[in-house]
């Protein structure tokens, strides 16, 4: 048997919060003395972790008594369904953030633009091992030209190992006439695959919608244009880190923006 304090301790919990959950009658100690003392059994420590995870999981209190006693696959089905919640409340911070920063901007008058939003870093990125699809098509057909690659993975027997991209081979944009290559991290070898060697990247994440990435653009344009020590030496991507079939609203999406740079000579 273990003394509140020895359990409270052992389980990383005051003993006033234990108090609260015997009070409602969420974890009661395994014996209580004539004296008032209360006693806990070790094997209790399993129940009490599984108190805090649910808890940390945003649970309240008044369910998890329930949750405990719910067979694996059903407590697995309800914390799947915790976590899409969870999903939505930060979509809903993040746009509220959004909005906060936009008002602080007009409120402050400085003069700040958006891509001072962005935090552009430079960063080594390793070789990759990809097969993709090129095409010259118009922006409404991105969508269209990620499901080809994907079919075409699937008759190959080609398995994603990593995030989806688009990589722009054109010099110039145009919403019109896009020549791209949709492109997936593959695991296996095969024909049509092909390594992307290592390179040095100024890179940003844009979150948010696809409608707003011209921002994290015009970041790395002003990145580029305040080290004049860099040069671009190929072709920018996007790499998409959270996509459409990952975030619950546009709002959660999150696009790597990647511009190739050497130092110049």
């Amino acid at each position: 048997m273990l003394t509140i304090g020895e359990f409270s301790r052992r389980g990383g919990v005051s003993p006033r919060m234990l108090r609260h959950y015997d009070k409602v009658r969420l974890l009661s100690p395994a014996y209580v003395g004539e004296n008032g003392y209360r006693y806990y059994d070790e094997a209790q420590l399993p129940v009490l972790a599984q108190i805090e995870t649910l808890k940390g999981y945003g649970f309240a209190l008044n369910e998890v008594g329930a949750l405990l006693r719910l067979p694996e696959g059903a407590l697995a089905q309800r914390i799947h369904t915790r976590r899409l919640a969870a999903f939505r409340e930060l979509d809903g911070l993040r746009r509220t953030i959004r909005r906060m920063e936009e008002y602080l901007l007009k409120m402050e008058g400085n003069g700040m633009e958006n891509n001072q939003k962005y935090h552009v870093i430079l960063m080594e990125a390793p070789a990759q091992k990809v097969f993709g699809l090129r095409k010259t098509i118009n922006i409404a057909e991105t969508h269209a030209l990620f499901r080809a690659l994907y079919e075409e993975m699937g008759r190959r027997g080609l398995q994603r190992a990593g995030a989806a991209q688009l990589l722009y081979h054109g010099k110039a944009f145009s919403y019109e006439s896009m020549d791209v290559e949709a492109q997936a991290v593959v695991a296996q070898d095969g024909e049509g695959v092909r390594i992307l060697p290592a390179g040095t990247f100024a890179a940003v994440t844009h979150i948010g919608p696809y409608e707003e990435i011209h921002f994290a653009y015009k970041a790395l344009g002003a990145w580029m244009a305040a080290h004049p020590e860099y040069e671009s030496c190929g072709s920018a991507i996007e790499r998409y880190l959270k996509d459409e079939g990952e975030a619950q609203d546009p709002e959660g999406l999150e696009t790597g923006v990647l511009f190739p740079v050497r130092k110049k000579a």
